[in-house]
């Protein structure tokens, strides 16, 4: 029967129950008996009422495994479709077939943790409350459980494989089979727990053990690094991140020889000269000390002829002129002051010349004359 049809239904009856009560209840001359289907109608009414949801329909929640994504999959068989923020999700539920074809395909469940299958893969999902069970035939799955549920089992043709924590420990485990058809078991958290179907012959992975077993014989098995790869994806988020503040670090060596190569390329400036301590610096050098928690009064137990005084200072560098100097003559200085420095310089002897007499000054004026 349709759910929409049950639902209607049993609302239908709810109506005709309540109706049929308040009518018998009601009556003017009551009975015995009318007291009674008064009682019987009332313990109907309320039984309805308390009747849970699930049983007026059919599709249980207690069978839902969860959503599974991927690039190249196909699902068969029982499975819901949802629209969470404009995105399509395969929900699967118990009794799914799933077929991946290439890639990765990864499931998260609805009880936390997920399950990563490599293709080519198929397998089927099979859940009752918080048993899972996974029946592999081909491909690697990886399965990353956090809690103590579901309680996973993975069975293939003839090995089944049911992994268990350790403590309070997430469960990590993978199960698959190789290019050459052999089985592979890792355990990388918790251990497994892997039994042979027909003999009933079992053993005990433990954790960081990984074993290979050929033909499904648990003889065959042997211990070491297998060729079974299948590694966990990080779950999509359906909103972007948000925006995280920034935070002061420190930097990275690759920062900061970035920044070295940077500054190596770029044109260097002129150092500013360091100013130098003038003054002179004394340092003063001891042996070591001891001190004694007991004694009331320390000894001196170091010579102080040990003690040592060093005082540095700063040699300044001794100045060193090559060349010669000549200091310009004083005539030519107090010449070059009143005459220009094309003017041909007046001859000493005539500038200092004794001056004529008064006789000679009278003759010569009169050769003046008659000349």
């Amino acid at each position: 029967m349709p759910p929409a049809r049950a639902i209607r239904n049993g609302s239908f009856g709810v109506r005709w129950l309540a109706g049929a009560f308040t009518a018998a209840c009601h009556a003017t001359k009551a009975t015995v008996g009318r007291i009674l289907l008064c009682l019987s109608l009332a313990a109907i009414f309320f039984a309805a009422l308390y009747l849970p949801p699930s049983a007026l329909t059919d599709q249980p929640s207690y069978d839902t495994v969860g959503a599974i994504e991927g690039e190249a999959i196909t699902v068969q068989g029982p499975l819901n479709i949802e629209v969470v923020q404009g995105r399509t999700r395969t929900i699967l539920r118990s009794g799914s077939d799933i077929h991946v074809n290439s890639g990765r395909a990864r499931i998260d469940l609805i009880e936390g943790g997920q399950i990563v299958v490599c293709g080519p893969a198929h397998l089927s999902v099979l859940k009752s409350v918080n048993l899972l069970t996974l029946a592999l035939d081909t491909g690697v799955i990886h399965a990353h459980i956090e809690g103590p549920q579901p309680a996973l089992t993975i069975y293939t043709a003839q090995i089944q494989a049911k992994p268990f924590a350790i403590g309070d420990a997430p469960q990590d485990t993978l199960v698959g089979f190789d290019q050459t058809g052999a089985m592979c078991i890792r355990a990388d958290s918790g251990a497994v727990r892997v039994e042979q179907q027909l003999t009933a012959q079992s053993i005990v992975v433990p954790q960081a053990g990984e074993v290979l077993i050929t033909n499904g014989q648990l003889e065959t098995l042997r211990s070491g690094a297998t060729h079974c790869s299948c590694e966990l994806q990080m779950a999509k988020t359906l909103t972007p991140p948000a925006p995280q503040t920034e935070v002061s670090r420190l930097p990275t060596p690759e920062e900061m020889q970035k920044a070295n190569t940077e500054a190596a390329k770029a044109p260097a400036a002129p150092p500013k000269p360091a100013a130098a301590k003038e003054g002179p610096v004394y340092q003063v050098f001891m042996p070591p000390l001891s001190y004694d928690a007991s004694a009331k009064v320390q000894s001196d137990n170091f010579d102080p002829r040990l003690i040592v005084l060093v005082r540095r200072v700063r040699v300044r560098p001794t100045l060193i002129f090559q060349g010669s100097v000549k200091d310009a003559p004083a005539v030519a200085k107090s010449a070059s002051l009143v005459v220009p420095a094309k003017t041909p310089e007046t001859p000493a002897p005539q500038s200092q010349q004794a001056q004529p007499s008064i006789f000679a000054r009278i003759r010569a004026f009169f050769r003046s004359l008659f000349s």
